[in-house]
């Protein structure tokens, strides 16, 4: 906190937030990775040692190069940096290669292509104003959403422990979405583009930006706003794209969970309805990634590392609307309550049952239809809000 304290009187609370995260980041380095690991280190040779007409297919490894042609080019870019690390990592031949410094590589590769999530929220952060409620810097709606988004729990054990490159591609998303909020239209919707040559499941966000861009920038440029109106009438970029984005998500929610859930919380400081529904979908999302980590070493840390995260989330949201209504209902409580039961059902009384080995897949179902019943009811309480809700800004002027 005193560190906090310099930094905010000094004005670098950001970059202190920064650090901090990145330093949490260099200390998961040697925790457990997944079998993506390896996919990216078998891209890294193909890329290196193999002219570009084979890349998509050479099939040495089982884990084949099926990413669009521009994350194809990033390998390239970081296998000439990975020769000087180790050499033998770029051989396509050998499969399922490791070392210490393979690993310090690929670690630090992820940490490296952070910095621009980190210049993307910081973007954002200039374009949300929301409540003010105290001159503390801790209650400010900034500082709040600085912390929701570089703290970001999901990213921090699906990136940096698990191993994916979602944070480098996530900035790119932030940063397209701050040029919408800033009304550089052209420029966002050239790094959206850009975004799906890099990952193609971003392709589910595309009706949203379509339906966006029309609304506030295609028509409104070459015609009366009143065409534009009665085809898409009261949509803004937050009542419009963001929720668009949610609802795109919620086939395959456990994969997809970060997208949604990053573009929310640029909506859960502005008001108290957005902020509930973030709430229950951020923390029943980050559950839903628990089954990720199963190794023992993992498991205090994914647990301390949501506490930490879901306690700072629903304090900081509460001192934030603490002159409005609550922001659970009692059978939103009671369902977000009941993680806690069956986390320990599925991690510990599982295990010391007779079923362990005839049904071991009863942890995983009962997660994944927890967590699949809050998805859901997020993203229909989204839409009612919106559907109900006056649009942001204009609720004092009717």
């Amino acid at each position: 906190m005193a560190a906090l304290t310099i930094a905010a009187r000094t004005g670098n609370w950001f970059s202190a937030l920064a650090l901090g995260v990145t330093l949490l980041k260099c200390l998961l380095i040697p925790t457990y990775h997944s079998t993506d690991f390896e996919v990216h280190r078998n891209w890294l040779a193909i890329t290196h040692s193999l002219p570009i007409s084979q890349w998509y297919y050479e099939a040495t490894s089982e884990w084949t190069l099926d990413y669009p042609p521009f994350f194809a080019w990033f390998e390239y870019i970081l296998s000439h940096v990975a020769k000087y690390f180790d050499q033998e990592m770029l051989n396509v031949h050998n499969v399922n290669y490791s070392s210490s410094r393979t690993l310090l590589f690929q670690r630090f590769s992820v940490i490296f292509t952070d910095a621009l999530f980190v210049y993307a929220v910081h973007e954002c952060c200039k374009c949300i104003g929301g409540k003010e409620v105290g001159k503390e810097l801790t209650e400010k709606p900034k500082f709040i959403l600085s912390v929701l988004l570089l703290w970001n729990f999901g990213l921090l054990i699906v990136d940096h422990i698990h191993f994916q490159y979602n944070g480098f591609l996530f900035g790119l998303m932030l940063l397209s979405i701050a040029r919408l909020f800033q009304k550089r239209h052209m420029e966002g919707a050239f790094l959206f583009a850009v975004l799906l040559h890099f990952k193609h499941i971003y392709l589910y966000v595309a009706p949203a930006y379509g339906v966006y861009l029309l609304r506030s920038y295609c028509f409104t440029a070459n015609k009366p706003e009143s065409a534009a109106s009665s085809l898409f009438p009261t949509l803004s970029f937050q009542e419009g794209p963001l929720p668009c984005v949610l609802g795109s998500k919620l086939l395959g929610f456990v994969q997809c969970f970060g997208q949604s859930a990053v573009c929310h919380r640029l909506l859960s400081v502005g008001k108290a309805g957005d902020a509930s529904v973030f709430l229950i979908l951020t923390t029943t999302g980050h559950y839903s990634l628990f089954p990720l980590l199963f190794t023992a070493p993992e498991l205090p840390i994914k647990i301390l590392l949501m506490l930490l995260f879901t306690i700072y989330s629903i304090s900081s949201l509460k001192t934030l609307f603490r002159k409005e209504k609550p922001l659970f209902n009692w059978l939103e409580t009671f369902y977000l309550l009941g993680l806690g039961p069956l986390e320990v059902c599925c991690e510990f009384v599982f295990p010391l049952t007779s079923w362990k080995l005839k049904y071991p897949f009863i942890p995983l179902l009962l997660t994944s239809v927890y967590c699949a019943v809050g998805i859901t009811y997020a993203w229909f309480k989204l839409y009612v809000s919106v559907l109900i809700d006056p649009p942001v800004g204009k609720t004092k002027k009717q």
